[in-house]
C-alpha cells in the first residue's frame, strides 16, 4: 500500500479537488518511485496514472507499481486532457509554484470542460517529514561529505584556487558513491568569504586567510549539505573572535533544537548569540531549512516561520558572519528532529583547523 499517494488522495478530497497534475519531479519520484527525468502524475481520488514517453515505459512499469503508465504519443498536455475527460475530473489541481506560464496556457488548452485550481505544499508538507528509509539514505550522504571533508584537509595549502578545491570536493565525493554534489560547491577565501553564496572563483588561497567550504553529495536522490570553515596558516584576531561567536551560535542551535519548537524559535536560538556578540547586522540569512530530495526544502529555519518542527524532520543549522572586506565564518550540520531534541548526522570537528 502506498500511504503517501493515500495521504495525497485524503489531501485532495480535503481541498474539493476530483484530480491532482504533479508536475515537479521531485514530487513524482517521492509518491510514484520513478526516477525517469520526463512524466506527469495525474491523480484521482481512486486512481493514479503516470503518463510518460517511449523511453520510460519500462522503467516506469518496474518503478512505480501502484501507478497505471499511460504513454503519450503526441504531447504530454494532450494526453493529459484526454485522460481528465475520460476520468471524468472536473477540479484538477496544479502545482501553481512549477507553472510557467507557457504550461499555464498548455493547461487551459488541453481540455475544453472543467477548471484549473492551483495548489501548493500539498506533497511538501508531507516530505518534511522523513521514512526510516530516508533517513538511512540522508546519513549515507551525510557520511560521505564527512569523509570528503577529511580528505580535502590533505589537500588544501597556499597556491590552490577555491576552483581546485571544489573540483576536488566533487570529485571525493563521486569516487565515494555520490551521483554529483547537492549544489554548484562554495568555496570562499579571504576577502569572499564574505560573500555567503561565494561560488568557487580563481582566487588563490594565501596565508592567514579563512576558507569556507559549503558542498554537499548527491546520493540515491538524497542530498547533505555540510558547511565547515578553516584557517590557512594563523588567522588574525579578529578572523578568531568571528569564528568563536559562530561556533557559539551554532552549538546553541544544534544543543537546544527539538520537536515543538517553530522555525522561527529555532532561528533566534542561533541569531540571539550572534546579535549578544555585536555581529546581529552581519547574519543576513536564515538559520537553516529542511533537506531531504532537494537541497533547500520545508521546513525552514527562518524569522517567518511558523512551521512546527517535528520528529524525522531533517534540517540544516548554520549561522554565519560576514564582514565586508575582511571574510566570513559559516559553520553548519545536518540534523535530525528526534522525539525529545536532535541527532546531529554530520560529525566532522567544528574546532578551528589550522592548516
Amino acid at each position: 500500500m502506498n500511504h503517501r499517494l493515500v495521504e495525497v488522495q485524503r489531501r485532495m478530497k480535503e481541498k474539493g479537488l476530483d484530480s491532482l497534475l504533479i508536475t515537479s519531479p521531485y514530487n513524482r519520484r517521492y509518491l510514484s518511485g520513478f526516477t525517469g527525468s520526463a512524466g506527469y502524475l495525474l491523480l484521482t481520488l481512486e486512481r493514479a496514472q503516470l503518463i510518460t514517453d517511449f523511453r520510460y515505459v519500462d522503467q516506469a512499469t518496474e518503478q512505480a507499481p501502484d501507478f497505471e503508465v499511460i504513454r503519450h504519443e503526441g504531447p504530454i498536455l494532450q494526453e493529459v486532457g484526454k485522460q481528465l475527460t475520460g476520468l471524468q475530473a472536473l477540479k484538477t489541481g496544479f502545482e501553481k509554484q512549477y507553472a510557467t506560464y507557457a504550461l499555464y496556457e498548455g493547461l487551459l488548452a488541453c481540455r475544453e470542460n472543467g477548471e484549473w485550481v492551483g495548489v501548493q505544499g500539498l506533497v511538501e508538507e508531507l516530505r518534511m517529514v522523513k521514512s526510516a528509509d530516508e533517513i538511512a539514505v540522508i546519513r549515507q550522504a551525510c557520511q560521505i561529505a564527512d569523509d570528503t571533508f577529511q580528505h580535502i584537509l590533505g589537500f588544501i595549502k597556499p597556491g590552490v584556487t577555491e576552483r581546485d578545491v571544489a573540483i576536488e570536493l566533487e570529485f571525493h565525493m563521486r569516487k565515494l558513491g555520490a551521483a554529483s554534489s547537492s549544489f554548484d560547491i562554495i568555496v570562499a577565501s579571504g576577502e569572499r568569504g564574505a560573500l555567503p553564496h561565494g561560488v568557487a572563483s580563481d582566487k588563490v588561497l594565501n596565508p592567514g586567510e579563512l576558507v569556507t567550504m559549503d558542498f554537499g553529495a548527491y546520493y540515491n536522490g538524497y542530498v547533505s549539505d555540510l558547511t565547515r570553515t578553516i584557517a590557512v596558516g594563523e588567522p588574525s584576531e579578529k578572523l578568531r573572535e568571528i569564528y568563536e561567536t559562530v561556533l557559539q551560535a551554532q552549538l546553541a542551535g544544534v544543543q537546544q533544537i527539538k520537536p515543538g519548537i517553530t522555525g522561527k524559535e529555532a532561528d533566534a536560538l542561533t541569531r540571539d548569540v550572534i546579535s549578544e556578540a555585536g555581529y546581529g547586522q552581519y547574519f543576513g540569512h536564515s538559520t537553516g531549512h529542511g533537506i531531504g530530495l532537494e537541497v533547500h526544502e520545508g521546513p525552514g529555519l527562518s524569522s517567518k516561520s511558523d512551521v512546527v518542527l517535528k520528529p524525522g524532520m531533517v534540517v540544516t543549522v548554520e549561522p554565519g558572519i560576514y564582514l565586508s572586506q575582511l571574510g566570513g565564518v559559516r559553520i553548519e550540520d545536518d540534523v535530525i528532529i528526534t522525539e525529545n531534541g536532535c541527532e546531529i548526522i554530520t560529525q566532522s570537528t567544528k574546532e578551528l583547523i589550522i592548516l
